[in-house]
């Protein structure tokens, strides 16, 4: 049940990018999803999407809680945050913040983007240790790059079979290539009604956490809002499934499809 947390906010990226922009979220959008690990509800996850400024750059502020509730609780308490400042027009990061407690396991780190030195400074809290990375195009952090994606591909573009990568930026390990494949289209049952959503197969680094590079599946709404609706992972130990349970001030409505 280590790291379910940033298990979860890791799925959130496997959504596609193209290149004809159009706005999915607005300033005040709120996602709530119910997390399982194996037979127990394990926690939730909350994004909440605010404004903010860096200097004199207006930039969107979104945070991310996780947190374990009722039974789970008991044996294994988390209690993550992840937040991230990226700019209102293009998307790019400029700071990423994670904090971690999960049974004992913890993390204090900070990203600071700066774009005209052309490096990312993270700087590990809790070791006292900083890094240096040289910024790639296209870069993102692990929460910027979910509204990113979300606002920067067309349903209509996508082909099944077809890989994209997307270069992130979320831990001391460096910059790595996210990958995923879009599988189709499927209509899932939720708490809210049917709804039709595009899967995806985001591919990950099987041993510590998955059990395999293509363990991991996501259901994004195919609508204009783009949010997800399903995550489901085989972990080394376990297995995970995430399901939207809340949301409000989408910027637009709701699909849900008629019996």
């Amino acid at each position: 049940m280590k790291r379910v947390t940033l298990v979860f906010f890791l799925l959130l990226q496997g959504i596609l990018f193209a290149q004809n922009k159009q706005e999915s979220f607005k300033a005040g959008e709120w996602l709530k999803f119910r997390i399982h690990y194996g037979i127990l509800n394990a926690s939730y996850a909350t994004l909440h999407v605010k404004t903010d400024s860096v200097g004199d750059v207006p930039v969107y502020h979104v945070v991310g809680n996780g947190k374990t509730t009722g039974f789970a609780s008991i044996f294994f308490k988390v209690d993550d945050t992840y937040e991230s400042y990226f700019d209102m027009e293009d998307g790019k990061p400029y700071r990423f913040i994670r904090k971690v407690d999960e049974g004992g396991y913890t993390k204090d780190i900070e990203i600071n983007f700066d774009y005209q030195n052309k490096q990312a400074l993270l700087d590990d809290k809790k070791n006292d240790k900083k890094f240096t990375f040289t910024l790639e195009n296209g870069i993102q952090d692990l929460v910027s790059a979910f509204y990113y994606l979300r606002n920067n591909y067309r349903a209509k573009d996508l082909e099944i079979g077809k890989s994209i990568e997307l270069n992130m930026l979320y831990a001391d390990d460096g910059i790595f290539k996210f990958k995923l494949k879009y599988l189709g289209k499927e209509i899932l049952r939720t708490k809210f009604g049917k709804v039709e959503c595009l899967k995806f197969r985001p591919y990950v680094q099987s041993g510590r956490v998955f059990k395999e590079q293509e363990s991991l599946s996501l259901w994004v709404s195919n609508d204009l809002n783009k949010i997800p609706i399903r995550i489901k992972a085989d972990l080394a130990v376990g297995s995970l499934k995430a399901d939207l349970d809340g949301y409000n001030g989408l910027k637009h409505q709701f699909k849900i499809l008629m019996d």
